[in-house]
């Protein structure tokens, strides 16, 4: 990713503006162990107290880069419990023109973030039916088919 992915200008404005990039060379088995890396590339989100809350193995184009990373971003909202922020990178994610296999992980994780918010179940069963509709073999509908129970 080195050479194709980050030297990418849109790759470095969106790094730069999001997230404190640390690139850990695979030597240091010590962290590669505490964070069981054991392919590369593997690209962690992290806080600042070292705690993961996204992870992506293998290599990301520069353009499905950013909408994957929309997504991690979204999900470090949600596990911090900040619903407006995790749904706005979400909607980003959604509607990056490039988010490739993003898209249906962002559309999993908005419904997830506004059920959450509001404790209405209603976005839950219309992820389902989108991801069911558009991405019908993604791990994404799997995960919402539950939600095919809720009423409509």
């Amino acid at each position: 990713m080195g050479a194709v992915t980050y030297p990418t200008e849109a790759v470095a404005r969106f790094v730069d503006f999001n997230f404190i990039p640390v690139q850990v060379a695979v030597s240091r088995t010590d962290l590669m162990q505490k964070y069981a890396v054991s392919w590369t590339p593997t690209i962690l989100i992290l806080d600042a107290d070292g705690k993961e809350h996204y992870r992506t193995v293998g290599f990301l184009s520069p353009e499905e880069f950013i909408a994957t990373f929309q997504v991690g971003k979204g999900r470090y909202y949600l596990d911090l419990d900040q619903f407006p922020e995790a749904i706005a990178m979400f909607e980003e994610a959604k509607a990056n023109p490039t988010a490739g296999n993003a898209k249906p992980e962002a559309i999993f994780f908005e419904a997830v973030a506004r059920y959450k918010q509001t404790h209405d179940p209603k976005p839950l069963r219309a992820a389902y039916e989108t991801l069911t509709a558009t991405y019908p073999q993604t791990e994404w509908a799997k995960r919402a088919e539950p939600y095919k129970l809720i009423p409509a």
